[in-house]
């Protein structure tokens, strides 16, 4: 249902708390004092026992002079779902349901009853929620928030009140401070919605247990994402219970690691713990500029420089190494016996001057964030010495984490760098820490940005054969292909794969198919009831010869028959030994959460795969971009990089064999399982020596069911147009250059009539915003022909904008100036009606200047109703229902 009504829940003007009472040890009672304490709008008493509250309490709902915006109900379980009904039918619009113990059928007469009227329900069994601007506590915490401009969001009403406990005690403010118990209606992604484009709220942060609906989480948290940070802490990392697999791929990929892949994409930032959680949030909102990827650190101790060294080895961050300018530099204001490397270590009896003139040198180089860290000594006091650095600690953008070591001694040095919006942290460990959570976002932040098309470029599969073999195996009623068939449909997907030859149980037969290949083979057992042909001994490397191939084949046909006396063997497959000196072995897989739906799967293959744990997931569709972050992420990577005499992995053809799994997924959604394990890879290439492919007429996989929907391919038009070919398709992030010559192009005046906009540049974040789009929200057509240069150029743009309810599309139009009047406009709106229209959008709306009459008399060729805008006279709102009946 997402934000509809969710106004009434955090801004309302009036509340009615059901089951109030004047009893100090009960949920309805401290909740109508935590009201009572703070709230400025109407407030009801509502209770059969009219407790003395010192103001009037109402016997029954049907005593309130009017519908309350908000309810919270302290009430039974059994009366829950007949109060929501009452308070519906009376117009209330939201309601706090702080009960416990609801089972499953009075959850459900609760649901039913609420949405009826569009009633928003937070709960049941929650703690309730602070909204600390207004006063408003509707919970029964022990305490008030204090105002700020970060939001929590809870599913464990423990953790809220002692988050509550600790950010009081350490000064934090809240703009929104949320328990969501059962989250029954309002969960994650409707608070994301609503929070992400709240002007109070600069930072969001959630303790989470469970998700539910996985695509509106991950648009929410997308679109979240994109203006402020959203950070989280998620319990549950261990293993969940493990699950029988028949692939590596299957076994390896562990809901809590798909959840990091999800995060990854959606640009959200993960935490260990509740106090990373708030170091990262103080970080970002100081420091989020600062795009820095290796660390410098300065220090008047060298056992402090070594602590802050030894946390950056730890955690992945790099020391940036000095040049050789730059300690020239430093040898001219430093001691004889400074430590000449990062960490800079000027000496403990380092004067104030001496701390400015190293740190104004290597703010020099501007690739590094620097560390600095004081600790005190009697030589100067610690608050001099933040004074002097001020200047330049706090010059933009931000460049300097402060780390003061001590206590009472360094506590003026740290208010000082701390009121300048220098972030700054106890000890050198957690500044390192708190580093690499930026990394880490900024990181996340690029994964964002990137929306692939379901079909990469360049790869052209047959989709024809591929269903051929996967159609052959579910009518004989399997649902593992063979080992021929798996490399067979991986061939046809365009991933290199070795000859095989598949024969009888025969060992004469496997002689044979080894004499035409040509020494040395590979001998594998072929069974569709075996799928780890080497944990039963099914496998032999390495024959050289028709003696080694015959007499492997007789055992072989043995220790299977004592190993698996239930399988049916169909024979054997032999295939070239692929022997190259420097090959690495990866492993590449995909298969279905039951959450965040196909995910695909990179790392250290082999037989050992599982004891190595060396892997990183990430959810379809890829791109080569996001294909080299999810192999940057395993420790293979550092091999693949290539080191002493072995040279560098060929990346293009990991990238392939990525690619082709993410567009299998997309386009064969009867496939549940992939598993390429070895995928080997040298400098010269990549070859597939084993796969394993898992079909299920269940068809679990697919593009519908992708976490995040991919670029709509299918909605390209090629049309003739005055005689020139103009392609009208959807937006794209790499449109954003193009993107800009095209707004280059549009008269100030065109603009302002159409966009109320009047500056003539416009901010590379505002262009990402326009280019990078969530396709499951909103949609931009662009009108794009051959340019003067032989290049695409952007001619027209149409967007629509939907609300997270899908209830409602604003549209916004623009066309350059010099292509006006030759019907470019009434195009790109009839493409966008006939797509919002099957996109289920019920309404089209705008709002049109009253001067700018060539828009009005379009819109209302199109059908559009006009009337004046209610907030300015100036203004024409235009409105186009799309659906019948509405």
């Amino acid at each position: 249902m997402s934000i509809r009504n969710l106004d009434y829940l955090f801004a309302p003007r009036s509340i009615a708390v059901l089951g109030a009472s004047d009893r100090p040890d009960s949920v309805g009672g401290t909740v109508w004092r935590n009201l009572a304490r703070g709230f400025h709008g109407e407030l009801f008493a509502v209770n059969p026992r009219q407790p003395d509250l010192g103001v009037p309490v109402a016997r029954d709902l049907d005593d309130l002079p009017h519908a309350p915006d908000l309810a919270v109900i302290c009430t039974p379980p059994a009366t829950v779902p007949e109060l929501i009904a009452r308070l519906g039918e009376r117009g209330t619009r939201a309601a706090v349901v702080v009960t416990a113990g609801m089972d499953a059928r009075q959850k459900q007469a609760m649901l039913s009853a609420a949405r009826r009227h569009t009633l928003r329900i937070l709960g049941p069994n929650c703690i309730g929620m602070l909204v600390p601007h207004l006063g408003l506590n509707a919970s029964f915490a022990h305490a008030d928030a204090q105002p700020g401009h970060i939001a929590f969001l809870s599913q464990s009403g423990a953790l809220v009140t002692a988050v509550l406990d600790w950010a009081n005690d350490r000064g934090i403010g809240f703009s929104h401070f949320v328990s969501l118990g059962e989250h029954a209606d309002v969960d994650f992604g409707d608070l994301l919605d609503y929070l992400g484009s709240d002007a109070r709220t600069r930072a969001i942060l959630m303790y989470v247990e469970s998700v539910t609906a996985p695509r509106k989480f991950m648009s929410a948290a997308r679109a979240a994402a994109r203006n402020k940070p959203v950070i989280l802490v998620k319990s549950g990392r261990s293993a969940q219970g493990s699950r029988a697999a028949a692939s590596h791929t299957g076994a390896l990929a562990g809901s809590d690691e798909v959840f990091d892949a999800a995060i990854s994409r959606a640009g959200m930032l993960r935490v260990n713990t509740l106090h990373q959680l708030f170091l990262a949030v103080e970080l970002l909102a100081r420091f989020r500029d600062n795009r820095s990827e290796r660390l410098l650190v300065l220090t008047n101790g060298g056992g402090a420089g070594v602590m802050a060294a030894d946390a950056a080895a730890h955690m992945g961050v790099e020391l940036a190494t000095l040049a050789p300018d730059t300690v020239q530099r430093l040898d001219a204001v430093l001691p004889g016996n400074w430590s000449r490397a990062n960490p800079v270590d000027i000496i403990g009896d380092a004067p104030a001057q001496r701390y400015v003139d190293a740190l104004r040198i290597l703010r020099e180089d501007r690739d590094s964030a620097i560390l600095f860290i004081q600790a005190p000594t009697a030589i100067v006091p610690s608050a001099a010495i933040a004074e002097a650095l001020l200047p330049l600690a706090s010059e933009r953008p931000p460049r300097v984490l402060g780390c003061w070591l001590g206590h009472s001694a360094v506590a003026e040095a740290r208010a000082r760098f701390r009121a300048a919006g220098i972030p700054d942290y106890p000890t050198p460990e957690e500044a390192v820490r708190a580093f690499s959570f930026l990394r880490q976002y900024h990181r996340h932040q690029a994964e964002l940005m990137e929306t692939p098309p379901a079909l990469p470029a360049g790869l052209a599969p047959d989709l024809p054969g591929i269903r051929q073999l996967v159609e052959q195996a579910l009518a004989a009623g399997r649902e593992w292909l063979t080992e021929p068939e798996a490399k067979a449909l991986l061939r046809l997907a365009g991933v290199p794969v070795t000859p095989l030859h598949s024969v009888a149980a025969d060992p004469q037969a496997a002689v044979a198919a080894a004499e035409a290949l040509g020494y040395p083979v590979v001998l594998k057992i072929l069974s569709h009831d075996i799928t780890h042909k080497s944990d039963v001994g099914g496998v032999r490397l390495n024959l050289h010869d028709a003696q080694e191939v015959l007499e492997a084949a007789r055992a072989m046909l043995e220790r299977v028959a004592q190993r698996r006396p239930d399988a049916r063997i169909e024979g054997f497959t032999v295939q070239p030994m692929v022997q190259r000196r420097h090959a690495h072995e990866l492993i590449v897989g995909a298969s279905i959460d039951p959450l965040f739906g196909p995910v695909i799967l990179f790392g250290q293959g082999g037989t050992a795969v599982e004891v190595l744990a060396d892997r990183a997931l990430a959810l379809p569709p890829l791109n080569v971009a996001l294909a080299e972050s999810l192999i940057e992420r395993t420790r293979v990577a550092r091999l693949l990089r290539g080191y002493r005499d072995v040279p560098p992995a060929h990346r293009p053809s990991i990238h392939t064999a990525l690619l082709a799994v993410s567009q299998l997924l997309a386009d064969v959604p009867e496939i549940a399982e992939i598993d390429i394990n070895p995928l080997i890879v040298d400098a010269e290439g990549a070859v597939a020596l084993d796969a394993r492919v898992r079909v299920s007429r269940d068809r679990p996989g697919g593009a519908a069911h992708f976490a995040i929907r991919p670029y709509p391919q299918e909605l390209v038009e090629t049309l003739d147009w005055h005689g020139e070919t103009l392609t009208v398709r959807p937006i794209r992030p790499e449109d954003e250059a193009q993107h800009l010559a095209f707004l280059e192009k549009v008269d100030p005046e065109d603009i302002r009539l159409r966009i109320f906009y009047s500056r003539r540049s416009i901010e590379h974040s505002e262009l990402a915003r326009l280019t990078q789009i969530d396709y499951d929200r909103e949609m931009a057509f662009i009108a794009t022909r051959t340019g003067p240069d032989g290049r695409p150029e952007t001619i027209g743009v149409v967007r629509g904008i939907c609300d997270p309810d899908n209830d409602t599309a604003e549209y916004g139009i623009l066309v350059r100036s010099d292509v006006k009047g030759r019907g470019l406009g009434r195009l790109l709106m009839e493409r966008l009606i006939r797509y919002l229209r099957g996109h289920g959008t019920r309404r089209i709306v705008g709002t049109v200047l009253r001067e700018n009459k060539g828009m009005l008399a379009l819109v209302e060729k199109l059908g559009f109703a006009i009337r004046p805008h209610p907030e300015d006279p100036e203004l024409r709102w235009v409105e186009l229902p799309l659906q019948t009946g509405h």
